[in-house]
């Protein structure tokens, strides 16, 4: 088989050789030049001088390796470690050899604070616009299962235990390993707030770390992960012990703990004290009856003191006279009406006897009355023969109409 020219292209006939290409691979990376990147140490070893690591992208799924040459390293700052935020200058390098391609590092530096602060900054806003600051939800008073988030083997777990069983002897943890700093921690952190979240006996959760520097804690400001904490129906006690630079998850958690510890408190009541409040509010409750009591006693015994009650004939006694003034007034009263009521029927009576016909039959008058009983007003009407009946003061007399004598 023919082997092409360096120039000539590569076929099924004329294949180019290995060494062909990786010369081609090597020229066109070369080619490239320095660059300046910006990533996450995600692994730094240091062999024989020289540090071989690797370098994510801070957003994508993307790792490129690294090599400083300890000519290199001692130019650049010395507190360099895995899980920092960088700038590098690079200059990709193929190793024919071997068929590998690394980064050779030039500079290395921290990210500017003030470049990390602003996207944190621009971040918060915008979480603060949604309204994810906004929602405090209260704790729980005695959790029946409190979900505990933490690195594996870590002082902070180990605090909160102790804290919480010293507290409340009887009190439940599910407890959740997650790395707490580096590449894998946003999402195992994320993952973990999910998990115990659709657990229906976790009432209440912590994540809890021991404290670190700003690089190491940003981890906690990672989008995905406030948002999770933002989204759970539980709620979640942030504890990660970073007073300086407020992490995110400060902000959306329900509560704010200073210290692992401080969560422990905070989240579990401690049983002595209850048990104190309760015996202190049965006191106060019975010192609060008695007084009461006391005091409607007193004012039974001043109103049994007063002369409305102290004799039962007071009202009898103080109203004696008043009465007796009114059955005297009254007797008057009745007297009068009735003398006047006396004289008013006699004058009634004179009247009645003036107009009364038994006065005119007195004065020797009478009262004809025909048979039918009518008065009898006309000679016309007493032909002889007719019956009359004649009433005089005394008494009625019957009598008969005479004929008439002749003229």
């Amino acid at each position: 088989m023919a082997v092409a020219a360096d120039d000539a292209p590569s076929t099924v006939d004329s294949p180019w050789p290995v060494a062909l290409l990786s010369s081609k691979i090597k020229g066109w990376i070369d080619r490239l030049g320095t660059a300046w990147v910006e990533g996450e140490i995600t692994q730094w070893g240091v062999s024989g001088g020289n540090v071989y690591g690797k370098l994510k992208d801070l957003e994508a799924d993307a790792t490129i390796s690294f090599t400083i040459w300890s000519s290199v390293r001692a130019k650049i700052p010395a507190d360099l470690k895995q899980g920092d935020r960088v700038v590098a200058a690079v200059k990709p390098n193929y190793w024919v050899k071997g068929g590998t391609l690394t980064m050779q590092v030039f500079e290395m530096r921290h990210v500017g604070l003030g470049d990390l602060l602003e996207r944190l900054e621009r971040l918060r806003q915008t979480l603060r616009a949604e309204g994810l600051f906004d929602r405090k939800r209260p704790l729980p008073f005695l959790p029946r299962c409190i979900g505990l988030i933490t690195g594996k083997d870590s002082d902070a777990e180990k605090d909160v235990l102790r804290n919480a069983q010293l507290r409340w002897p009887a009190v439940r943890f599910r407890v959740v390993h997650a790395a707490v700093q580096g590449d894998r921690a946003a999402g195992e952190v994320t993952s973990a707030i999910r998990l115990l979240d659709a657990d229906p006996e976790v009432d209440v959760m912590i994540v809890a770390r021991g404290g670190g520097d700003f690089q190491n804690l940003l981890v906690f400001s990672d989008e995905t992960l406030v948002r999770a904490a933002a989204a759970s129906g539980t709620p979640i006690v942030s504890a990660i012990g970073h007073e300086a630079d407020r992490p995110l998850l400060d902000e959306v958690a329900d509560l704010r703990a200073s210290t692992p510890t401080d969560a422990a408190k905070r989240v579990v009541p401690d049983v002595a004290e209850e048990l104190a409040r309760v015996q202190q509010a049965r006191a106060s409750v019975r010192l609060r009856v008695t007084q009461r009591i006391s005091t409607e006693i007193d004012r039974i015994e001043a109103l049994r003191s007063r002369p409305a009650l102290s004799s039962a004939t007071w009202i009898v006694d103080s109203r004696a006279e008043e009465l007796g003034r009114y059955v005297s007034r009254s007797r008057d009263l009745v007297e009068r009406v009735l003398e006047r009521s006396t004289t008013r029927v006699g004058e009634l009576a004179g009247h009645l006897r003036a107009l009364s016909p038994q006065r005119t039959l007195a004065r020797g008058y009478a009262i004809a009355q025909l048979p039918d009983g009518r008065a009898l007003r006309s000679t016309a009407d007493a032909t002889p023969g007719t019956s009359l009946l004649l009433t005089v003061s005394d008494g009625k007399v019957a009598t008969t109409v005479d004929p008439r004598p002749a003229s």
